[in-house]
């Protein structure tokens, strides 16, 4: 009897201790949506600078510059005695319009007045932010923006609708510098 039970206990505790079984899942995910969004999001992407390269062919009249961050501008007033660019910390004021590609005003042109900016410390969109750092004080520029540097897929929830390219008029009045420089 004793056999019977001793035996009984080393059988249960062998399957006891086997290792655990990993649950499979029900259903198996390929990464397929993550290749639609990328898909869609470079098609809004090609888009957005087809619209805008179009516009730089039509107009004879400005030399429009690569920024590099993946939107285009030109200066409508430049400094040529300057040399100061703000830098991460320092305060900018600034004026900005914003209008779609057919330079229709989406908001009233006093609606981005004396607006104040501490360089890469403040939430904006990410156009705007790099082209800030682009202008010295006094200096005014039109930049093209296709919608992923702008207002992107969410809008400005307000009156920028999903995936909107738009074309912004910025003045730089002027820029205090961080006290943390010398």
């Amino acid at each position: 009897m004793i056999k019977k039970i001793l035996t009984l206990l080393i059988l249960t505790l062998s399957v006891a201790c086997s290792q655990p079984i990993a649950r499979k899942p029900i259903s198996v995910s390929s990464g397929s949506n993550i290749q639609k969004s990328l898909s869609l999001n470079n098609k809004i992407k090609d888009r957005d600078e087809k619209l805008i390269k179009n516009i730089i062919k039509k107009d004879t009249l400005h030399n429009y510059l690569n920024s590099g961050n993946g939107f285009w501008y030109y200066f409508t007033k430049k400094d040529s005695i300057s040399s100061y660019k703000p830098s991460f910390g320092d305060i900018v004021n600034f004026d900005y319009t914003v209008k779609n590609l057919n330079k229709i005003n989406i908001y009233e042109n006093n609606k981005f007045k004396n607006q104040e900016y501490r360089i890469d410390k403040q939430e904006l969109f990410f156009g705007l932010r790099e082209g800030l750092k682009l202008l010295q004080e006094g200096e005014s520029a039109t930049f093209l923006f296709p919608s992923h540097v702008a207002y992107g897929f969410y809008g400005d929830l307000e009156k920028i609708g999903h995936n909107i390219p738009i074309i912004s008029e910025v003045t730089v009045n002027s820029i205090s510098k961080s006290k943390n420089q010398n």
